[in-house]
């Protein structure tokens, strides 16, 4: 191992990491190191003229491979990966220890500590370069299709996209229509642009596509292979299943309105509607000269906001809702504005264009009553008739009283109920039962699983033009992968030594991905590989009585090293 030469470069990050970790004396500690061939600060190693620098010092050294302690991998490790490819380096060759997020972020308390921790994170990516393997990623062909899961607003606009692009697709939904939430919205906001209209065209364009299969009353039932080349069963309406080839799979399943429990609220006792509700009563009675509710003429409606959004059973911020009901207020005013309406809420979100909804629904006459989540409403009952009372915190919480002919409990979304659908797929969710992606920035609709992409309101509550953008961007990145003919996956898969495997079968059990099977091979018993399943999560590795798997990449005599280094000594390397 001492033959090798490598480079280490520790980044101050403009202060970022300088300010909290001394940067020098981690560089000082290290460069003495066996394989150490050169060891170097700079201020910020992801610009362009550091990169040029580093390609300059690899030529000139002929170095091997290289550490960069820097900031997380998750921000600049493909920006790295393509200067050291540009240095003539195997982008496998370098390592990226993170020193912003695990040091001096995570301790700004104390200086000292955060420095040897750095100084030992170097020292273990030092070692992990010096075990390197020159590796390449794996390639697969993808088969010229896309399967779309859910056939709302989300679903829909994936499946035209990709159809556009020349792309077979197959579009699944469960329900016997599509549209999902919209279906018989009238008015979308911010355009207030007709719902039913939108599904209507969407859905005549979808059977006038060549190139897509509708499949109605339909749900996913397996799903064998890997990306390039999947193989799903799908439970068609008669009963009979359709197996798909396909390359891609997009799911956009949506979300569904929250109802309240029986009784919460008042819910269920005359005068008491959600969100969903009023806007079926509005489309119901848009050409009436007055708005009537249980054979009354409706003269005040108040809207309590964040009912089942922000409490125990749902932690979360639906964020559409509240721009959803200053909407549907308008469309109140607008049709019927001898109405009062009052909207009690905790926080407004109405965001960016949407702030427009809000400004117009004030200048037409809604009343916004601000309350704490100490005090939420509360709602009592004078006959049929609700009363609802409330500690506005705008008038040093005095309680008010408003007598309402409809009370509108203001909703939020939850997931779809899909059990059965992420349990074959194997995409992970969130404690809140929405998709996961991989970064809600850098890689917004892909999963885990590659080849798996998630978008609309599968992956949380959207409004319906952020429904449609992520759509379309899971659309973009599935067609692009099926465009270029293959794909490229991390060669950081489980790879069995087979003079030590007896075949037990215990890594096949507990591979969560069915990547591993055990089958005899000259009249051995041996575990094998299925590379473009396997995601590199490891969980073989520890279960094998005989070490006889490992993960490339992270070999065990790599991981040894690795743990070698961050125990060894405690020396000083701060001011």
């Amino acid at each position: 191992m001492s033959e090798q030469k490598i480079g280490v470069f520790i980044c101050h990050c403009g202060g970022n990491i300088s300010d909290y970790v001394d940067v020098e004396g981690i560089r000082e500690s290290v460069e003495g190191l066996p394989g150490v061939r050169v060891a170097k600060t700079n201020m910020f190693s992801c610009s362009d003229a550091a990169q040029e620098e580093m390609i300059s010092i690899i030529k000139k050294e002929r170095l091997d491979g290289i550490v960069i302690a820097s900031c997380s991998p998750k921000l600049h490790q493909n920006t790295f990966r393509a200067m050291a490819k540009r240095a003539g380096l195997n982008p496998y060759k370098y390592t990226q220890v993170n020193i912003r997020e695990q040091c001096s972020w995570a301790h700004t308390h104390n200086r000292e500590e955060a420095t040897r921790k750095a100084a030992r994170l170097v020292r273990a990516g030092i070692q992990k370069t010096l075990h390197a393997r020159a590796l390449e990623p794996i390639v697969t062909k993808t088969h010229p299709a896309v399967l779309v899961i859910g056939a709302g607003i989300a679903g829909m606009k994936a499946a035209i996209s990709l159809s556009r692009m020349g792309i077979n697709v197959h579009l699944v939904e469960r329900e016997k229509e599509v549209g999902g939430l919209i279906k018989k919205r009238e008015s979308l906001f911010p355009t207030g642009q007709d719902g039913r209209e939108t599904v209507k065209a969407l859905y005549e364009e979808i059977r006038a596509s060549h190139n897509i299969a509708l499949y109605l009353g339909a749900k996913v039932i397996e799903k064998r292979g890997s990306v390039g080349d999947f193989s799903v069963d799908i439970r068609v309406s008669n009963g009979e299943t359709v197996n798909l080839s396909v390359g891609a799979i997009i799911v956009a399943t949506g979300a569904i309105a929250y109802r309240p429990k029986e009784g919460a609220w008042g819910y269920g006792r005359p005068g008491i509607v959600t969100l969903k509700e009023l806007l079926d009563i509005i489309s119901s009675q848009r050409e009436f000269r007055h708005l009537r509710v249980n054979g009354k003429e409706v003269e005040t409606i108040t809207y309590i906001y964040c009912v089942g959004s922000r409490d125990k059973e749902h932690t979360y911020c639906s964020r559409y809702c509240c721009t959803a009901a200053i909407h549907t207020s308008n469309l109140i005013h607008e049709k019927w504005p001898g109405i009062s309406q009052f909207h009690l809420f905790r926080d407004i979100r109405t965001y960016g264009s949407y702030e427009e909804e809000y400004k117009r629904a004030l200048s037409r006459g809604s009343i916004f009553i601000r309350f704490s989540p100490k005090a939420m409403p509360e709602i009592e009952f004078e006959g049929e008739r609700p009363v609802v009372k409330v500690s506005d915190l705008l008038t040093s919480k005095e309680e008010i009283e408003i007598e309402s002919d409809l009370v509108c409990l203001v909703t939020g979304l939850e997931p779809s109920p899909n059990r059965e659908l992420t349990d074959i797929l194997k995409i992970p969710v969130g404690k809140e039962g929405f998709y996961n992606e991989i970064h809600p920035k850098l890689r917004p609709v892909e999963t885990v699983v590659d080849g798996i992409f998630i978008g609309g309101c599968a992956q949380g509550p959207k409004t319906s033009q952020e429904s449609t953008i992520s759509a379309m961007a899971a659309a973009a990145k599935a067609g692009a992968m099926i465009l270029t003919g293959s794909v490229k996956i991390e060669p950081f898969v489980a790879e069995v030594l087979s003079e030590r495997c007896d075949g037990c079968g215990l890594c096949e059990d507990i591979c969560p991905y069915g990547a591993i099977s055990i089958r005899e091979e000259s009249g051995k018993k041996i575990a094998v590989i299925n590379e473009a399943l396997c995601k590199g999560e490891g969980a073989c590795v520890p279960i094998c009585p005989k070490e006889a798997l490992q993960i490339r990449g992270y070999e065990h005599e790599t991981m040894r090293s690795m743990i070698d280094a961050l125990i060894e000594g405690y020396e000083d390397v701060s001011d």
